[in-house]
């Protein structure tokens, strides 16, 4: 009886030990998660926190540069920001690279449109009207139809080299985006509108959603090319100007004053593209767009105002009706900066041009302030200095197209520097 007693006990504590190792390796497995995700947690608050730093130090040297701005005008300070005070408002646009061309191919604000009515130049399968918002001046697109697509009825000769730059308002429900299409069309079998999922013979789908950025080139019987990136997605319910340059086979996507994707072979090498639209196909929103702008890119700054003695840009935007310079506009003033300082015995004069809208006074003081706004960029963001530079306003009195459609409006409204 007591060796039973003794062998069961045996067993029992081999069951014990058996089990405890177990128990033990059950545990270390649980103490190794552990340590990982405290280690990932780590990492993770280290990150943030030395983000918060570089966050702060970017506030702190803003707040310097504001009062730098704030506290004085005279040539004293203008050298001051010669040595790499910038303009606040143009802060975070270094990334900025692109520069658009003098050449407006496209322009659409729906402007000659009827609030209520679908807009003339366009065709859908869907629902779609001519609203105001809110939230933004001008008039907008609503892309409120079930599964719909929005195709512009005409073709668009478009150049190897070109950006295209849209509004973007997404509404509430905007999570998947809604599709930007840039395609070949097919010139067997034409379509007007075009409801096929990969229209025409070749393309590139651009998608901005609510957590990031998707490209898709496609071409005929080939395999996709994508893009993906998640920074600076767009806002919900909020105004985001999206620009896209396409520069031969290469996409690149700018948002929120940095480039977010950059994608050199998005797109297949024989595609060449003729036609635009949006899709709101199983996307489940009815966004707002407006302000559809196409135009050649990298002009030759240098070339035009050195050699020619004049460069008419588009590149320098304003707040509507004010002369606050927008932050796109970084890239196109640097390259001005540039061949400012290459060539220092060089004086320009700038002038602001504007359309015919409005009251013509009025119109006139816009774009002397425009002209103003850009010489005190140049001087306290790039170091220019001020004697260099006069500026002029036009006003709407010298057109360069009739003031009778959105992209002959959108091409009167410029900046003009001459070389003296």
């Amino acid at each position: 009886m007591k060796r039973f007693i003794l062998l069961a006990g045996i067993c029992i504590l081999s069951g014990l030990q058996a089990n405890a190792q177990g128990w033990l390796e059950k545990m270390g497995k649980k103490v190794k998660e552990k340590t990982v995700e405290n280690v990932e947690e780590r990492i993770e608050q280290n990150t943030e926190n030395a983000i918060d730093k570089e966050l702060d130090k970017a506030e702190k040297a803003v707040k310097q540069s504001d009062d730098r701005d704030n506290s004085d005008s005279s040539d004293a300070n203008e050298g001051k920001a010669s040595n790499g005070a910038k303009q606040t408002k143009l802060e975070g646009t270094s990334q900025y690279d692109f520069v658009p061309g003098n050449k407006i191919l496209y322009f659409e604000d729906f402007s000659q449109d009827a609030i209520g009515d679908f807009p003339a130049q366009w065709t859908s399968n869907g629902s779609g009207e001519v609203k105001t918002v809110n939230i933004a001046p001008g008039r907008w697109l609503h892309l409120n139809g079930e599964d719909a697509v929005y195709c512009y009825m005409k073709e668009i000769e478009f150049p190897d080299n070109f950006i295209i730059e849209f509004d973007l308002i997404p509404d509430n429900q905007f999570d998947y985006g809604i599709e930007l299409t840039l395609y070949q069309e097919d010139k067997s079998d034409p379509k007007e509108l075009n409801d096929n999922l990969y229209p025409g013979i070749g393309g590139i789908q651009i998608v901005p959603k609510k957590d990031g950025w998707e490209t898709k080139g496609y071409h005929t019987d080939k395999d996709w090319l994508t893009g993906n990136a998640s920074r600076n997605p767009v806002i919900q319910e909020e105004l985001n100007h999206v620009i896209v340059w396409i520069q031969k086979r290469r996409v690149r996507i700018y948002h929120q004053g940095a480039k977010v994707l950059d994608a050199p072979t998005n797109i297949y090498p024989e595609t060449k593209f003729d036609r635009l639209r949006f899709s709101g196909w199983d996307r489940h929103s009815s966004p707002y767009v407006s302000n559809l702008k196409i135009t050649t890119a990298a002009s030759d700054t240098r070339s035009k105002l050195i050699t020619e003695g004049k460069l008419v840009t588009y590149g320098i935007t304003f707040d509507v009706n004010k002369a606050d310079i927008k932050p796109e506009s970084y890239g196109t003033l640097k390259s001005i900066a540039d061949v400012l300082k290459e060539n220092p015995d060089i004086k320009i004069k700038i002038e602001g041009h504007t359309d015919s809208d409005g009251d013509a006074a009025a119109n006139l003081e816009l774009s002397k302030l425009r002209a103003d706004a850009v010489k005190k960029q140049l001087s306290t963001g790039f170091g220019i200095e001020t004697a260099r530079m006069q500026t002029a306003g036009a006003g709407e009195n010298i057109p360069i197209s009739p003031n009778d459609t959105p992209a002959n409006k959108a091409t009167n409204r410029r900046v003009e520097i001459t070389k003296l």
